[in-house]
């Protein structure tokens, strides 16, 4: 079989993205590690069958195996995640791969969007840098109905859920899910990144990384939300512990834990003569959210101090890496979850009306072409 005349330094340069030792490498290949580096060295090619097999690996183009040089990966949206004195970590292979997916899902939804006549959302980019932080929550909670939501709901899961669907039914895209396509095994760290908000007039989108907890999701999608409100899309990494070096990150974890937790409502409820669990406890079954954001909301209002607050959160992350489960669930259930609910059914209507092939359907939700149709069946069945 005649050779592959790909670049040596493409070899190398694609298996170091994607984060693979040679010797695992080797054994996805069913060969040696001896003969990969001799590839990379260039004391040897593969085949073009292996080089096939190599790419589909490595998570890459097969073209880009012949290129000259690596190619240059630009962020298409800003990197905002560093917090306090960190340096910023660069992006793994598999979450490149899920921003171009989501990237390529916004080309498509925003095209039909404006194709069947929606309007533009008004909402997004409505404030900038000057507005006051209390200004722009309130607009987010009146925009969707969140005292509404927060009284309707019984937990913090049931709360993330809903605030998903009335953010979904204001014109937010929501995703929520842990890992690239359909592939389960390529999951994703809440260390690296927890969420991200692509601002547009017509699509704009929050993503919220599923592998981070239930009770902690609430915090990611209102942080996105006001990335939203604000006009400014970036990846982020909303953290409740540590401080955020970056203007806009401070700002939109100010309007999240406002739109989330009220400063005034907190202060009226909050009991001076309970300990800090007790109050975290109880309030946060009140307002919806994880025991974490109440206790943050406390030390913003200088409710309690510092020592407190970091004592009690250390013991909360503990427990929630006790109880939290990556669990699979329904396929099905859970499509619309990972999509977002409205853009799977722009999909799946599209598909049904023959203005989008069954398979281009499957590809924009990472199905099979058979399962467009049982998905359809079944989100008709529910909404009968």
């Amino acid at each position: 079989m005649s050779e592959a005349l790909v670049s040596p330094e493409i070899l190398r340069w694609a298996r170091e993205r994607a984060g693979l030792p040679v010797d695992a490498l080797a054994k996805k290949l069913g060969t040696t590690a001896e003969t990969v580096l001799d590839w990379e060295g260039g004391a040897a090619r593969p085949t073009f069958r292996q080089a096939e097999r190599f790419a589909d690996a490595a998570h890459v183009p097969f073209g880009y195996l012949f290129l000259p040089e690596p190619p240059e990966e630009v962020l298409p949206i800003p990197d905002l995640r560093t917090v306090g004195d960190a340096p910023r970590r660069r992006f793994s292979l598999d979450f490149m791969d899920l921003l171009r997916d989501v990237l390529q899902k916004q080309d498509w939804y925003r095209e039909h969007l404006i194709e069947i006549g929606a309007p533009r959302k008004a909402f997004v980019g409505r404030f900038g840098p000057d507005a006051q932080a209390e200004t722009v929550a309130a607009d987010i909670r009146d925009t969707l109905q969140i005292a509404t939501v927060q009284r309707s709901t019984r937990t913090p899961e049931e709360f993330i859920t809903e605030l998903s669907e009335a953010s979904e039914t204001a014109g937010v895209w929501v995703m929520r899910t842990g890992y690239v396509g359909s592939n389960t095994h390529r999951t994703f760290t809440v260390e690296e990144f927890r969420g991200f908000a692509i601002v547009d007039d017509y699509a704009p989108l929050v993503f919220v990384n599923g592998r981070d907890a239930k009770a902690a999701q609430a915090f990611t999608l209102a942080h996105e939300l006001a990335h939203i409100w604000v006009g400014q899309s970036g990846v982020s990494n909303p953290g409740l512990d540590a401080p955020q070096t970056l203007d806009v990150e401070r700002f939109c974890n100010i309007i999240a834990a406002e739109v989330l937790v009220p400063a005034a409502e907190l202060d009226r409820v909050w009991s001076r003569t309970d300990s800090v669990e007790a109050n975290a406890s109880w309030l946060s079954r009140t307002f919806k959210v994880s025991r974490i954001v109440i206790a943050r909301r406390a030390l913003d209002l200088r409710l309690i101090d510092r020592a407190e607050f970091f004592a009690f959160y250390q013991q909360e992350v503990r427990r929630w890496q006790k109880i939290e489960s990556s669990g699979g669930g329904d396929f099905y259930l859970n499509m619309p979850v990972k999509n977002g609910k409205q853009f799977t059914r722009a999909v799946l209507n599209s598909a049904m009306s023959g203005h989008l092939l069954l398979r281009e359907a499957g590809a924009l939700l990472h199905m099979k072409p058979a399962q467009v149709k049982d998905l359809y069946r079944r989100q008709m069945m529910v909404t009968s």
